[in-house]
């Protein structure tokens, strides 16, 4: 499959960014590659990746995948950024919350623009 993107001037893209524990990293980047995400021009699987340390807090109700109910935890996690097309950006994050293993993995999509 061609997954070749070269980005015009003017096209709007997205920058998915995520947190993500090295256990589930790869993956969870695999997962979004598979949509496409992540190639531009000549060269595919495209990330940006840096080592940081989240925390939360389980409360009642939760079913945390790291952690305990009502006990602040501070974990090692990854931050990615993975650049995507307009038509993939949905795909994209949908597999990223389908091989996530937090219930609510935090991520944000950033709309810009090729200059």
């Amino acid at each position: 499959m061609e997954n070749r993107i070269n980005f015009p001037i003017g096209d709007i893209m997205y920058m998915l960014c995520f947190c993500v524990p090295e256990t589930h990293l790869e993956i969870v980047k695999n997962a979004i590659f598979d949509t496409g995400a992540g190639s531009v021009d000549h060269y595919q699987h495209c990330a940006w990746q840096t080592l940081g340390e989240g925390q939360f807090m389980p409360l009642p109700g939760s079913h945390a995948f790291i952690g305990t109910i009502n006990q602040l935890e501070r974990v090692p996690e990854y931050k990615v950024e993975i650049i995507c097309t307009e038509e993939q950006i949905k795909a994209a994050v949908a597999a990223l919350k389908k091989a996530h293993p937090y219930e609510s993995p935090s991520y944000q999509a950033f709309r810009v623009e090729m200059i």
